[in-house]
């Protein structure tokens, strides 16, 4: 009973996750904002930023990126599902996001030759060069605002 009493309880240290999770999602959102970009947004271009290969052609496979009309991908194709399976937005939130990201001229989707029902998201070189700007931007919030971070 009385290590009960001095430990945290589990609920006070969920709590407390969940509070420094969400400034640091709002101090994000604030130093993103000027870009035209949420903590949301970025994580979706950073996603496809990390997923490999920086070459482009014109196929619509997983390890050959797609060219568009906004100029060519600038990192390999991810399947919105793999996105969905990262990201903390429900399907049709990350569906809205990821058709913004697309009129924005920062990503490009495309359906999947093998299986119709599957749909790729690349970057655009937009895209690959706005993250760039802004993930030092994300990555100071990030050190700021997690503990041990540094």
């Amino acid at each position: 009973m009385a290590a009960e009493k001095t430990a945290p309880r589990l609920e006070d240290q969920w709590r407390d996750i969940l509070s420094v999770h969400a400034r640091t999602m709002c101090e994000i959102d604030r130093e993103l904002h000027p870009h035209g970009l949420c903590a949301s947004d970025f994580e979706v271009l950073d996603i496809l930023a990390s997923n490999t290969s920086n070459t482009s052609n014109t196929s619509n496979t997983p390890d050959a990126p797609d060219t568009s009309a906004a100029g060519p991908v600038w990192a390999g194709p991810c399947r919105v599902q793999n996105i969905a399976d990262r990201v903390h937005l429900s399907q049709s939130a990350l569906s809205r996001l990821i058709g913004r990201l697309e009129r924005e001229g920062l990503v490009e989707r495309s359906v999947c030759l093998e299986d119709r029902r599957g749909v790729w998201v690349a970057l655009t070189r937009k895209g690959h060069d706005l993250h760039t700007r802004v993930r030092p931007l994300q990555r100071a919030v990030l050190a700021r605002m997690l503990p041990g971070a540094r």
